[in-house]
């Protein structure tokens, strides 16, 4: 009975703050869309590069010597491709927390289109360029979609918490992706994806000022569950533990960037360290966050350290055998040096 009448309590407090936020959304709607900018993605695809591929066209079949892109290259930017893909879970979940009312169903509309766009213009670049196998692709994009996305929050804080820290991320990892690309289409493409995730974080981010205001315990202590137990939504895409450390290696995404271009500023535009009038939930929840952030500095001293002796070691042995300074062919190296 006890459960029942707490769930019952919460589904209440759900709803009044989706009301009481209502004209907030609505507001960062009417600015979402004054800044957002029309793009096509058949735009952005060199159409011109792209050949038949074997099978009922009876064209070439994929080789890795044909991808212009570096291995840690491929391994970003199909995650980051897979990721995209599971837009019919991300909805399900999003309109499940915001409801498709009002301007908060009118946003998550929007959102899910403005995402659309995202897959389709990679996969076809992905394509065009022969960047990465079709045949790996296709099977770990059905493998992926085929087990859906499950990212249920426990409350309207903790949804638009997580919303937030995920869209700042894949700014990030899409940003970062591209400037490792080491050719110019993808470079631009993944800049255009990028300025979407931008703004879209900017939105959620400007909720959580707001119910940051409202509710202040409740926000930063869903804020302390989501930044410590924090999961990128693509985490169950086949291998990705695996990609996921040599995209790492490669210097794309680690827990550097996680810590420094992620949870930093997102802490820091929101205030949240020194927010004044908490409550005993609400320090209890930044002394979490606190102890994660160290953690994390932690870990990311000892990876830069050993990223240092690793450079060392390596130019000493080029240095004694006369090969390139950092050892590896010219492909491997586009995703580290970048």
């Amino acid at each position: 009975m006890n459960d029942l009448r707490t769930t019952a309590d919460a589904g209440r407090r759900h709803a009044g703050l989706l009301r009481e936020l209502e004209p907030a959304v609505a507001g960062h709607l009417e600015r979402h869309l004054g800044t957002a900018v029309e793009w096509f993605p058949h735009q952005y695809v060199p159409w011109n590069a792209a050949r038949d591929f074997d099978g009922p066209l009876g064209g070439l079949p994929w080789h890795p010597a044909q991808s212009p892109l570096a291995p840690a290259v491929r391994d970003a930017l199909l995650v980051n491709l897979l990721t995209e893909d599971n837009l019919p879970s991300y909805h399900h979940e999003i309109a499940s927390c915001f409801g498709r009312d009002t301007a908060w169903g009118t946003w998550v509309h929007l959102w899910t289109a403005e995402e659309g766009r995202h897959a389709e213009a990679l996969r076809a670049y992905l394509h065009a360029v022969r960047g990465v196998d079709p045949v790996v692709l296709e099977r770990a994009r059905m493998a992926h979609v085929s087990t859906g996305y499950d990212g249920r929050q426990p409350s309207l804080a903790h949804g638009l918490a997580y919303v937030t820290v995920q869209e700042l991320a894949t700014r990030e990892a899409h940003r970062n992706a591209g400037q490792a690309c080491g050719e110019p289409h993808g470079a631009r493409l993944m800049s255009r994806i990028a300025a979407d995730e931008n703004l879209h974080m900017v939105f959620y981010r400007s909720l959580c000022a707001d119910i940051l205001a409202l509710a202040p315990d409740d926000f930063v202590a869903a804020l302390a569950d989501v930044v410590c137990d924090f999961r990128m939504p693509g985490h169950a895409i086949p291998g990705f533990q695996a990609r996921a450390a040599r995209i790492a290696a490669a210097g794309i995404y680690d827990i550097t960037h996680h810590q420094q271009h992620v949870l930093l500023p997102l802490l820091r535009t929101l205030r949240v360290m020194e927010y004044p009038g908490l409550g005993p939930q609400g320090e209890q929840g930044r002394e979490r966050i606190g102890r994660h952030l160290e953690v994390l500095a932690a870990k990311s001293a000892r990876l830069q350290d050993l990223r240092a002796r690793m450079r060392s070691r390596t130019l000493r042995t080029a240095t004694d055998t006369g090969s390139p300074q950092n050892g590896q062919p010219r492909e491997d190296r586009q995703g580290v040096d970048r």
